[in-house]
């Protein structure tokens, strides 16, 4: 049975991962910092302590790698925080699996697609400029430039997933928030920027790309992870009300409006599609309904 390591093991894209590892035959073992007890094939670690990573990585001895541990709230406040996390920790993922003695078959670093900020393409591809606008998308974007400096030592596959969502995500993130207040039977809903459109997945079909890129993933490429399908917030909000069977009244709260927010994000998929055939999408309404009846 092969090994596979999960950084962020207890985080909401770690735990559907897992699941999709360990049905396709996997022993998952995984990082966690969530201050929550460490199972069995859990190690209690920050990957911002390099001694502690390479300690869990000498141990573990991984066939496959996915990263998944990161600041990723993108209005996150600790700037120093946010590198520190994303680059710095990532860094001593990939020296000490370079030093371990034994080189896994697959190391999926998950980017973002906020790397590409106010991209004038539509649907935007693998190749269009980065124009990161904050300091998470910066972050990430560092990241990306570090790990090529390791690709000739590990085979590394680099994930950009655009927006995703379903149950167990923070509310701290757009779609639980409003959800949470459907679901609550809330009247009103404070948001931020109202003109955005964001090419929204399901986390189980995201986990389901990462498990296909880990396993026939070609190494050295970079793949968006995403539907090609933009949808607005008054989509969003339209099909909450059909589910929840009632209407919100939205205001604008100038504390939650982003200075430099991306406005329209929609991917392609078209490279992910070649590599990996198709994929398993999940309607958006169908995610909307599912996290709307959950008990998360």
């Amino acid at each position: 049975m092969p090994t596979a390591l999960i950084t962020g093991l207890h985080g909401f894209t770690g735990r559907y991962l897992a699941a999709e590892l360990e049905a396709a035959g996997y022993r998952v073992c995984g990082t966690v910092h969530d201050g929550a007890p460490a199972g069995p094939g859990e190690f209690l670690t920050d990957i911002c302590d390099k001694g502690a990573v390479q300690k869990v990585i000498s141990e573990v001895q991984p066939d496959v790698v996915a990263h998944l541990a990161a600041i990723s709230f993108a209005a996150h406040q600790d700037a120093e925080s946010i590198y520190r996390t994303n680059l710095v920790g990532t860094r001593h993922l990939l020296q000490a699996l370079a030093d371990c003695g034994k080189t896994p078959r697959a190391v999926l670093l998950a980017s973002s697609a906020n790397v590409y900020g106010n991209a004038s393409d539509d649907p935007i591809d693998e190749n269009a400029p980065p124009n990161p606008a904050n300091d998470y998308a910066v972050s990430k974007l560092a990241m990306e430039c570090m790990a090529r400096l390791w690709m000739e030592k590990l085979p590394i596959v680099i994930v950009r997933p655009f927006n995703y969502t379903g149950r167990g995500q923070s509310r701290n993130f757009l779609l639980p928030k409003i959800v949470d207040h459907f679901r609550r039977g809330a009247k009103e809903i404070e948001l931020g920027n109202l003109d955005v459109a964001r090419d929204f997945s399901d986390v189980r079909t995201v986990a389901g790309a990462y498990r296909q890129l880990i396993e026939r993933g070609p190494p050295g490429e970079t793949f968006n992870i995403c539907s090609g399908k933009a949808v607005t917030l008054e989509n969003v909000l339209d099909l909450m009300a059909e589910i929840a069977e009632y209407p919100i009244q939205v205001k604008v709260n100038p504390a939650f409006v982003r200075e430099n927010e991306v406005k329209r994000l929609r991917g392609s998929n078209a490279k992910l599609l070649k590599a990996i055939g198709e994929l398993d999408a999940i309607p958006l309404e169908q995610t909307l309904r599912w996290m709307f009846e959950g008990d998360d």
